[in-house]
């Protein structure tokens, strides 16, 4: 008898269990409805907006995020305001990487290689510089304000959380073909910033900054120099094994789904491995997707091509979409706000200076960064001017997704708060990437054009195309093949006469000696086409061979 009601238990316990898992089920099924409805209005609707002076695609789903928060609260009377609760795990391990890896997938090499210097200077040591002023500035601010709870770790955190930059709003403005400086510097510097960022934040939480010396100041500078540099190595090395192993095995020969799931894989085990071993996994993937691009990407079938170059990109611009509609409804978290509506003074007086010191923390690195820059480069050309100097400045006064994450990770448990000083600086950190997205955002594209009037013009009579950052649709690698039958290449200054009006004895002279030389016979790169039956290379070797017959 006993043992019959134990077992009866038993089983009514396994039902209740299935019973609350499948309800958990449902739950997640309609959120999941919810949101995949809302990036499709996303696309649709930022589509339609695609040529308003005034709004962008983040603005755009920033706006669609609030709404639907609004209309969450309402229907739940006032206890949610979104459908998901925020994850690290969501962002850093899922909608991060494609975001990184594309970047680095479908730069331009040659730009970013040849401004390499002054992209480091801007992103490593101008985030610094920034890092710098806003901790410091929030330590000597906040503590008028009587902020209880917050320690030095929690300034310096502050630094990094604010250091980090969004410029998808002036990217999506500038125009690479006729912009190429400045385009390949805001991007280039965009990229390296959320990496230092990133590194920073995480070189502050793995000390104990409580007893800050000069040997912990040293530990921490080596700590994120040795993150930086080994983050590097891992891409690169897991880039040049990715190409390594298709251009020796052929996959495209049986199947180009290998081809292109091989590097997708790849590239994801790359950022996961650099999780693994601590290190920086922004750098990893976005120094993988710059590697698989010079070569990987030269030994897979045309097929496969065509076929990554628009997945990698698809995945990228879903996955930023994903975050701004997100930050969007997060925006109106209920619980928060509870926890700084007896001092909304308060929360606004710190928002503001919070923003006060991003702009500041910008102006000093990059205006006397570019007058250093400056001294080192002998033509006007290579020269950043005042008004290309502003434009760098506007694009890093954006915070987006980064900003958001590393707050989350300081200052909630699970995305959750129940302290009054964490709940004030994650509500300050909402506002500062509500306002400096919508409102400097919706600024953008007037000012861009006010600054630099050519960059809405036609070029030599071509029509300048829109180069999004979070589509990437457009094949602008310089090493493409297929672009140079394009006619808009062909219009385009060849890489010979690029060679002649440039100095030949430069790095990127050395480097393309040691690559034809020693790296492309064994990763393979531009040249490389393997032959594939029924393939176009096949079909083009046909022709070829029949005209000389």
């Amino acid at each position: 008898m006993n043992t019959t009601m134990a077992t009866m238990g038993t089983i009514h316990s396994v039902l209740a269990k299935i019973g609350l898992v499948s309800a958990s089920d449902h739950a997640s099924v309609v959120s999941i409805n919810i949101f995949v409805t809302l990036l499709c209005a996303c696309i649709v609707i930022g589509h339609l907006l695609e040529e308003n002076r005034w709004m962008n695609e983040s603005i755009t789903a920033l706006a669609i995020g609030l709404c639907t928060g609004i209309i969450i609260l309402l229907t739940t009377k006032g206890r949610s305001s979104h459908i998901l609760v925020f994850s690290e795990d969501l962002f850093f391990i899922y909608l991060l990487p494609p975001i990184i890896f594309n970047a680095g997938f479908q730069v331009k090499k040659k730009q970013f290689f040849r401004n390499f210097m002054t992209i480091i200077l801007f992103g490593a040591f101008g985030t610094l510089i920034s890092f710098a002023v806003i901790s410091v500035g929030a330590l000597l601010l906040f503590r008028k304000y009587d902020i209880a709870l917050l320690d030095i770790g929690d300034y310096l955190a502050t630094g990094a959380i604010f250091s980090a930059t969004d410029s998808v709003c002036t990217l999506q403005v500038l125009n690479q073909d006729e912009t190429p400086l400045l385009y390949s510097l805001v991007f280039g510097e965009g990229v390296v910033n959320d990496a230092t960022s990133v590194v920073l934040f995480n070189a502050i939480q793995s000390f104990d900054l409580n007893h800050i010396n000069s040997t912990t100041a040293w530990q921490l500078m080596l700590n994120f120099l040795y993150l930086f540099v080994t983050s590097t190595l891992l891409g690169v090395v897991a880039g040049l094994l990715s190409a390594y192993i298709i251009k020796k095995l052929y996959f495209g020969r049986h199947s180009t789904d290998r081809e292109v799931a091989l590097m997708i894989l790849m590239a994801y085990l790359s950022y996961i491995l650099a999780e693994f071993f601590n290190l920086s996994a922004i750098l990893t993937v976005f120094f993988c997707g710059i590697v698989m691009s010079h070569y990987t990407w030269h030994n897979v079938t045309e097929a496969s091509r065509v076929t990554t170059k628009h997945a990698f990109a698809t995945m990228s611009f879903i996955a930023e979409t994903f975050i701004f509609l997100y930050v969007g409804m997060d925006a109106l978290d209920i619980e928060k706000w509870k926890l700084v509506k007896s001092s909304p003074g308060k929360s606004v007086g710190l928002s503001s200076m919070l923003l006060g010191l991003v702009m500041l923390g910008r102006a000093a690195f990059v205006f006397p960064l570019s007058f250093l820059n400056n001294l080192t480069k002998k033509t006007p050309s290579e020269k950043i001017n005042f008004k290309q100097q502003v434009t760098i400045w506007w694009a890093g006064l954006m915070r987006g997704a980064v900003s958001m994450a590393l707050a989350y990770n300081q200052f909630t448990r699970s995305g959750h708060t129940q302290l009054h000083g964490n709940a004030i600086m994650i509500t300050c950190t909402i506002t500062v990437v509500l306002f400096s997205t919508v409102v400097f955002g919706l600024l953008t594209k007037p000012l861009i054009r006010l600054l630099l009037p050519q960059s809405s013009r036609t070029m030599n009579g071509i029509p300048s195309e829109p180069s999004s950052p979070k589509s990437f649709l457009i094949p602008f690698l310089e090493d493409n093949p297929s672009s140079e039958a394009s006619p808009l290449s062909l219009r385009r200054p060849t890489s010979l006469r690029l060679l002649l009006t440039k100095p030949t004895h430069t790095v990127h002279y050395y480097w393309r000696k040691f690559d034809d030389a020693y790296m492309r016979p064994m990763f393979g790169g531009r040249g490389f086409a393997p032959f594939v039956p029924g393939s176009p290379t096949e079909e083009s070797s046909n022709h070829h061979n029949n005209f000389f017959h």
